[in-house]
This record gives C-alpha cells, structure tokens and sequence, in this order.
C-alpha cells in the first residue's frame, strides 16, 4: 500500500509544480488553490509512505515521478520542445525509480 499511496504522490507532486507555474507568482486563484491542495495532499502521502519506507528511496521516487510527469505534460502540451535526448534522459529517471522499487 505504501508504494501506491508514493506514486500517488509522485503524480500530485506534479501537480503541484503545474499549477504552481501556472499561478503566476501565486497571483492568479485558481492555480494557486490547486498548488496549495495538491502540495498538502501530496506530502501527507509522502509521509505516510515513509512511515514503511526508506527515507532516500521514498523521495527519489517520488521526486523522480513528479519530475518526469511534470516534463511530460509541458511537452505534450506545447509548453516545452520535444527532443530525442530529452526523451531519453527522461527514459533514464523512469528506470531509475523502477530500479529502486526492484531492489526494496
């Protein structure tokens, strides 16, 4: 369960960085109540999958998920240029985070 609830949290940590861009400085309502809630659900659950978890492995999952999902999103998007290496580098991210859940 407490790999579930880390991925979870991995997706909102991207969220968060999303909406966080998106507010402008915090100036814009929306996307800064987005940020706030998706921030606050996204370290409760990364608490509590620390409470099973290893602290090193816990985070680099989950900052590993939130930054390839929050690239992914601005490349699909428009937001960022689409490259092969970029793609690559992501591949890279993705197999480390699944290298760490393979050897917990």
């Amino acid at each position: 369960m407490s790999w579930v609830v880390l991925v979870l949290s991995g997706v909102l940590e991207a969220v968060w960085a999303t909406a966080l861009g998106k507010s402008e400085g915090l100036t814009r309502f929306g996307p800064a109540a987005v940020f706030f809630a998706a921030l606050a659900a996204s370290m409760v659950g990364l608490g509590y999958a620390m409470r099973e978890l290893p602290v090193g492995t816990s985070y680099a999952v989950w900052v590993g998920i939130g930054a390839v999902l929050t690239v992914v999103y601005a490349m699909v998007t428009g937001e960022e240029p689409l490259s092969a290496l970029k793609v690559l580098f992501l591949a890279m991210i993705v197999g480390g985070v699944v290298g760490l859940k393979l050897v917990h």
